[in-house]
């Protein structure tokens, strides 16, 4: 199985990982979060990233998910990253993570696509709702 870990702004991600949670009325394993604090150095921060790594990585690769492109999180994600199997995807939101979460049993290469995928689509125009439906 291939491990997720989310390296985020603030406490999104343990929110994210809230939200799973509650959803799939469990915690999955080899799913960790770190969130980045403004006053965070990013070269001190850089090896508990590695350590969290390490602890959801079974063998089979690990997805990083991160909030924002540019930003620090994604700065330190980049550090992390070994194509094939470290691979990193930013714009993570809650249909996105339920879906690297479904499909990271498969290959690394399967779960990407599903993952941006899922993110991509759950974002939509909701139509109005009238009273009467």
């Amino acid at each position: 199985m291939i491990g997720i870990l989310l390296i985020t702004h603030g406490t999104f991600g343990e929110s994210l990982l809230q939200n799973v949670c509650h959803v799939l009325h469990k915690r999955p394993p080899q799913l960790a979060q770190l969130g980045i604090a403004a006053q965070d150095d990013p070269q001190d921060v850089l090896p508990l990233a590695q350590r969290l790594l390490a602890e959801v990585d079974g063998g089979d690769g690990v997805l990083v998910l991160t909030d924002m492109l540019g930003a620090t999180p994604s700065n330190i994600v980049q550090h992390l990253l070994a194509p094939g199997r470290i691979e990193g995807i930013a714009g993570v939101n809650l249909p996105m993570l339920l879906r690297a979460l479904t499909y990271r049993t498969g290959s690394m290469e399967n779960l990407l696509q599903k993952a941006i995928t899922g993110g991509r689509d759950g974002v939509i125009n909701l139509p109005r709702q009238s009273p009467d439906d």
